[in-house]
């Protein structure tokens, strides 16, 4: 842990941290696509995200205040938490110490399966978005996060806002030293990713997208078992899977 900027007052910088996966899947007819779709459902119903994003505020060493959360139907939750910093302020003179909370701070989590009407290719997509103020720092998750879900396509979004003051009171619109969200990750985790950065450094807005490289056909097979396929069935349906992931990772039609 590297030591922490001496501040004047306290940390009131804002971070946001908003995580983005897709997990693409390969469902034959339209029944087992309705099947994928409630298999999903059921395995990130609100209980298990909740379970997940109380662990992230745990990794950040937040406090949870308050939960909300929402199972849809036909499919689909939600989940929110709000959660506080501790931080304490000493006075030298008396020598006491006040803590109090930011209350100022939430982890969110949506879920959106679908598929698609004409190649049969079905997407889970999660949209986690962590947000805090002070000392608290949200990059430390993103191991724990890309690991909780099957990650196919993963887009992160990192800002800092606003601005804090040192002792001599100059002014601080970062606390963290950062060139690439991908420095944050596991370098084991990325070997698996291709990855790009689009980053605006001086807004402190950092964007990173990662690709999976390796498709094993039957890793993404719904109900299926590959060897029963015709070889040209299995580069048909691997083709597919490829194209859908590509237009996702890039944020446009690309074959279509």
């Amino acid at each position: 842990m590297e030591p922490k900027l001496k501040l004047y007052g306290f940390n009131n910088l804002t971070k946001t941290l908003s995580f983005n996966i897709y997990d693409v899947c390969y469902a034959k007819t339209e029944r087992e696509q309705l099947d994928y779709v409630r298999y999903i459902d059921e395995q990130y119903n609100s209980e298990r995200l909740t379970n997940i994003l109380c662990k992230v505020t745990e990794m950040i060493g937040a406090k949870v205040l308050s939960i909300s959360k929402q199972d849809y139907d036909p499919q689909g939750a939600s989940v929110t938490l709000l959660v506080s910093e501790e931080y304490k302020v000493k006075n030298n003179m008396k020598g006491e110490t006040v803590v109090g909370h930011l209350d100022k701070s939430h982890v969110t989590v949506h879920t959106y399966p679908e598929y698609h009407p004409e190649n049969s290719i079905a997407t889970f997509r999660v949209d986690i978005d962590v947000s805090t103020c002070g000392h608290i720092s949200p990059l430390n998750t993103l191991d724990y996060l890309i690991n909780s879900f099957d990650s196919d396509i993963i887009t992160i979004d990192y800002r800092v806002r606003g601005f804090t003051r040192d002792m001599n009171g100059r002014k601080c619109f970062n606390d963290t030293e950062i060139s690439s969200i991908q420095n944050f990750i596991d370098p084991g985790i990325l070997k698996r990713y291709d990855a790009l950065d689009v980053n605006v450094y001086q807004s402190n807005i950092f964007h990173s997208r990662m690709l999976i490289k390796d498709i094993v056909l039957q890793n993404y097979l719904f109900k299926l078992d590959s060897y029963e396929l015709a070889p040209e069935e299995r580069m048909l349906i691997s083709e597919n899977l490829r194209r859908e992931m590509i237009e996702i990772y890039s944020g446009r039609n690309i074959f279509s």
